[in-house]
């Protein structure tokens, strides 16, 4: 049987470490990502411990062994804290050092022989980091995380293998000074280097999946209102009304549309056009309901999609009305006309998105020969999608027209 010597998988094992982590500092100062500096320097920190550690262990002083293995265990901290940083939370800086800390004063107080608590110690320490790094990357699976799996499952599978040989070791052979180059630390080894290179593909991967989410929401949200977008409207409302038609519940579409906004840019300018569309979507989205969508579809013209009636939908119109109407901007030159029309339309469920905002249209124009600042909604309901109607009605052929049913002009 062909023997692996371990000292030479720990030097493969750093030295692979060492590559990677170079490799995630140099994408880091390309990408600006801070968190890729945390897990590259872990990664060079833990390599040259190791290294040195395997190299010249033997040769080491007590005091220099217990300051390398301290290294070690500080940068299990720095993956679990890049891993926060990450996700956009705080740095952890006490639970960056506690594990260390922890392991020198364990180191102090217990003796050196049997090493077999200190082997367990310095085990559950990592095992513990490894499931706190695991921990971040599962409470983010709100996040469109389908294939994020494999960055939880690595670090737990990381901390298993580095417990099971010693916790073996430490209920089945308590005395057995050769269980230490048993085949448990020859798999260790193996599985050290898999998880280097496996951790790194995983954290390339998260960064890709965050790029591909940027661009993406770069491509649906309007940059100065940051709220979606005539095109991301338009993808989140399909989504929607398919899912209220799987129900059966109807919806209801809102279009409004800023009163007189071409003179306020004309006699104020445009920073103060563009702070009043701000104002606007700021009173949208905290006059609706989380499941409630909106977003900016034209210059002064925004819309919102709700899952209600359309009597639900008027007093949410008048609310928004009313709110904006309320602001009271005042600039240099003058008080600020902050009122707003609103049309409603809504429709049993199915009822397309673009039928839903044609009808809406034709109720906006309404409340503007009206005098503005009103809400209007449509007294027709808009045509159901035609393949809605097919389905629900259990039958391939045409359905025939509702009555008192037609498009707004």
């Amino acid at each position: 049987m062909m023997s692996l010597d371990t000292s030479t998988l720990y030097l493969v094992a750093t030295m692979i470490a060492a590559l990677l982590g170079f490799m995630l500092l140099f994408f880091s100062y390309q990408e600006n990502i801070s968190a890729l500096k945390w897990w590259g320097t872990a990664y060079l920190l833990g390599a040259a411990s190791v290294a040195l550690w395997t190299v010249a262990g033997s040769m080491l002083g007590e005091m220099l062994s217990l300051a390398l293995n301290a290294v070690g265990f500080l940068t299990c901290g720095m993956v679990w804290n890049a891993s926060r940083l990450f996700h956009g939370r705080k740095l952890n800086l006490p639970g960056l050092v506690l594990g260390a800390l922890a392991w020198v004063a364990a180191a102090i107080t217990l003796p050196a022989e049997p090493s077999a608590m200190r082997l367990t110690l310095g085990a559950a320490i990592v095992a513990i980091y490894a499931a706190l790094t695991a921990n971040e990357l599962w409470n983010e699976r709100r996040r469109t995380l389908q294939r994020r799996w494999p960055a939880v499952a690595v670090p737990v599978l990381h901390g298993f293998v580095l417990m099971l040989p010693i916790l073996l070791g430490d209920l089945l052979h308590p005395h057995d000074r050769t269980f230490a180059g048993s085949i448990w630390v020859t798999v260790f080894a193996i599985e050290l280097v898999l998880y280097t290179v496996g951790t790194v593909f995983l954290i390339f991967m998260l960064v890709s999946e965050r790029a591909v989410a940027v661009h993406k929401n770069a491509a649906s949200v309007d940059p100065l209102t940051g709220m979606l977008n005539r095109r991301g409207f338009s993808e989140a409302c399909a989504r929607v009304i398919e899912r209220e038609s799987s129900a059966g519940r109807p919806v209801t579409a809102l279009i409004f549309d800023i009163d007189h906004f071409k003179s306020i840019n004309d006699r104020f300018g445009h920073p103060a056009g563009d702070e009043i569309l701000k104002l606007f979507s700021a009173v949208v989205i905290n006059s609706l309901r989380i499941s409630d969508l909106s977003g900016r579809i034209g210059g002064e013209e925004f819309a919102a999609l709700l899952p209600c009636p359309l009597d639900e939908g008027v007093i949410v119109a008048e609310r928004v009305r009313e709110a904006f109407e309320a602001s009271g901007i005042v600039c240099d030159e003058g008080p600020v006309d902050t009122t707003v029309s609103i049309g409603v339309a809504g429709g049993p469920a199915g009822t397309e998105l673009e039928v839903l905002l044609a009808a809406a249209d034709t109720a906006l124009y309404q409340a503007k020969r009206c005098g503005r600042n009103r809400v209007e909604a449509a007294e027709e309901l808009p045509l159901s999608l035609e393949n809605w109607r097919r389905k629900t009605a259990g039958s391939a052929r045409a359905p025939q027209p509702l009555q008192g049913v037609a498009r707004l002009a």
